[in-house]
């Protein structure tokens, strides 16, 4: 399966109200901490890879996320499963070293055939996330034009291409 997804910069007061009234269901409220990590043999820098805890109150999920598909948004092949917090520390025992750590506070809705994410990151802002699951490459530019329009029936404008680990990197970097 591909995940397709685009951001946007957003003031989520704004939007809360508009996906609402666009008939999207409230589905969860969660607080995420996740731990990216960088393989002791591979650099996912260069490849274009990221491999992912996010851990959620007592739960964690390990994701792998593949290289970056198609064009005109943030598609890769996600696989993803269930762990116990404790798999950070058997990462680091493996030699996975962490590269970043990303906090966000996060509404999940669904509708439209999408899932809509409104993110507080921390020390990076506000952000909407649309996504969508396609099972064929030939599915992806039907899945942007898709997210793009309800994008704009949200009233949202600023796109953000990077990922929010690009996103924390770059802060890092900038305030060194």
């Amino acid at each position: 399966m591909l995940e397709v997804e685009v951001k946007y910069r957003a003031r989520l007061g704004e939007v809360r109200g508009r996906v609402l009234a666009l008939g999207f269901s409230p589905w969860g409220v969660s607080e995420e901490v996740d731990t990216y990590f960088q393989h002791p043999c591979r650099d996912f820098a260069a490849t274009d890879e990221a491999l992912r805890v996010r851990v959620s109150g007592r739960s964690a999920v390990l994701t792998y996320k593949g290289p970056r598909v198609g064009a005109g948004a943030k598609t890769r092949v996600e696989v993803s499963t269930s762990a116990e917090p404790s798999v950070v520390e058997l990462l680091e025992k493996l030699g996975f070293a962490k590269v970043a750590v990303v906090k966000k506070r996060r509404e999940y809705y669904e509708g439209l055939g999408v899932l809509v994410s409104l993110d507080e990151v921390e020390g990076l802002g506000e952000f909407v996330e649309i996504e969508k699951v396609v099972a064929r490459e030939e599915d992806i530019l039907g899945a942007v034009e898709e997210l793009r329009r309800i994008a704009s029936l949200l009233g949202l404008v600023e796109e953000v291409k990077e990922t929010y680990l690009e996103l924390v990197l770059k802060h890092t970097a900038n305030r060194q």
